[in-house]
């Protein structure tokens, strides 16, 4: 049976199915077209049903694993201290980091004019400092935990060398590279009762 008759039949993707029978060695191929020995056609489609039902059950469990993510991303507390107020820490999983880099592109500077560089790295420093931030959270989520303390930033900047151009009387400048790294210790912390006891995880 032509393996288009086939896709036609049950709604399959011709491509993905001839693929996946390719590698199960259960796909001929003619002078015109693949084809399914007719006593193997139940086998393949039921292999290949099989087959799609699992990817499909995989992409369900990834997206529910990324939402729980997500969600436990947008609750993690971090704090330049040691400590939150109203919360015990009740288990300290050691020092993590998150990084982050971009360049920035200085230009040409003719006869001393000013190329703005500056306000080029003011404002990619939000940015860099905001990803660092969440690498340190992934980090954090990675290891079980709920919150980052001690959490302090450093920063580098590497500085472009230069070429000089006679023709114009210029110089060119590569590209400064701005990094940042944040750093802090991811911790396990639990909402305190009443009485002072912990309560409840975050």
């Amino acid at each position: 049976m032509k393996i288009s008759d086939v896709c036609r039949q049950y709604g399959f993707d011709e491509n993905d199915l001839k693929a996946f029978l390719k590698e199960k060695k259960l796909l001929k191929e003619t002078w015109t077209s693949y084809v399914i020995e007719d006593s193997n056609v139940d086998k393949a489609v039921r292999m290949y049903a099989e087959f799609k039902a699992q990817q499909e059950e995989e992409a369900a469990a990834e997206r529910r694993e990324a939402e729980k993510k997500k969600r436990a991303m947008a609750k993690m507390l971090i704090t330049s201290g040691f400590s939150f107020d109203g919360y015990t820490i009740t288990k300290y999983s050691g020092y993590i980091s998150g990084d982050d880099a971009i360049s920035v592109d200085r230009g040409l500077a003719v006869f001393g004019s000013d190329t703005g560089v500056k306000d080029k790295l003011l404002n990619s420093l939000v940015e860099i400092r905001r990803n660092a931030l969440r690498e340190l959270k992934e980090a954090a989520y990675e290891l079980g935990c709920n919150a980052v303390i001690g959490v302090d930033f450093d920063y580098i900047t590497l500085d472009p060398q230069t070429k000089d151009l006679l023709a114009t009387g210029g110089i060119s400048y590569q590209p400064y590279v701005f990094a940042v790294t944040a750093n802090g210790n991811a911790v396990v912390i639990e909402k305190n009762g009443e009485d002072g006891s912990s309560e409840e995880r975050l």
